[in-house]
């Protein structure tokens, strides 16, 4: 091949990589994505260049590219973290707007109960006694005391730490739960999600109205705007496995479920993160009652602001409706 068609056959590539190389270099670690590759396509070329004794003109520019390429190889984020931050950025958020209409049923079926309960329970105490017994009821007006010594759950272990890890398997049991059941035509999910939700507001209201709303609210606020999300995401996806068992449409039952299990498993990974964090709250920043009230709001409510941020705007592209 001479050297003019080669040149104008590769000529696009090397002005592309140049302009990756230059994005690297100014700290666009995005820009790795496929660079290992790219590189070593400009390696072979460099190669065929000298093997051809192509003009000393074309060979050095190659081998000034692929020196900046190397020395940007040396620099490159290792292929986890770069998986994982594309993940957070971009696919994370964008597999749950993708899935909005699930996501919607499930969090008016996890809210709409919670709220309506906590205004009804202020009118009729009394309700709270169709959900919970008095002993159950009592367990959880000791958690929240305004002169109890720590706030939440009993500890059943001694520090934050041995806590961290109970809350970690016991949010991820129910948001488990949760999900898994949706394979029953999305009745398990929609289950849990209502329970969740009444269980909540049941518990919520009776707390507000007795007087212990400071120690309840300042307690769960922060957390919940990971948990709670969690959940609701998890009988979202559940919901999506039980109604395509449902409608499978042109596809057999077996095609469309492997379809949809895919399309989930995004939002499994997510969800189990979200749930690290808020064990990880819960158990180093929500039981601490010593902080002001007003600290712990203002947190709880950029907690809430982050999240509803990151799910409406993280890794949009051209491609995606605003």
């Amino acid at each position: 091949m001479k050297q003019e068609v080669f040149e104008q056959h590769n000529q696009a590539f090397w002005q592309s990589f140049s302009t990756q190389l230059e994005e690297l270099e100014q700290g666009r670690k995005d820009s790795f994505r496929q660079f290992a590759s790219h590189y070593r396509r400009l390696c072979q070329h460099l190669a065929i260049a000298r093997h051809r004794g192509y003009s000393q003109h074309l060979i050095i520019y190659l081998n000034d590219l692929m020196l900046r390429g190397h020395q940007m190889l040396h620099k490159r984020p290792s292929h986890f973290w770069l998986s994982l931050t594309h993940f957070l950025a971009v696919q994370f958020p964008h597999s749950i707007r993708t899935q909005w209409r699930y996501v919607m049923v499930a969090t008016l079926l996890m809210y709409l109960p919670a709220v309506l309960l906590i205004g009804a329970i202020q009118v009729e105490p009394d309700l709270v006694y169709l959900v919970v017994d008095a002993h159950q009821l009592s367990e959880y007006e000791s958690m929240y005391d305004p002169s109890s010594e720590s706030l939440g759950k009993k500890r059943e272990s001694s520090t934050d730490l041995q806590m961290f890890g109970y809350y970690i398997q016991n949010n991820i049991g129910i948001a488990f739960r949760t999900f898994a059941t949706g394979i029953v035509f999305a009745l398990g999910s929609i289950f849990f999600l209502v329970f969740n939700g009444v269980f909540f507001g049941v518990i919520g209201g009776h707390l507000t109205e007795i007087g212990y709303t400071e120690t309840f609210w300042t307690f769960v606020i922060a957390h919940s705007a990971f948990e709670v999300t969690a959940i609701t995401f998890a009988g979202a996806a559940g919901m999506k496995l039980g109604f395509t068992l449902l409608s499978p449409g042109a596809r057999t039952r077996a095609e469309a479920l492997k379809q949809a299990a895919r399309e989930c498993i995004p939002i499994l990974y997510g969800m189990t993160i979200m749930l690290l964090i808020a064990a990880f709250i819960e158990a180093f920043w929500s039981s601490d009652h010593t902080l002001p009230a007003t600290v712990k709001y203002s947190v709880g409510a950029a907690m809430w602001l982050m999240v509803i941020a990151y799910f409406t705007l993280a890794g949009r592209s051209a491609h995606e409706p605003r």
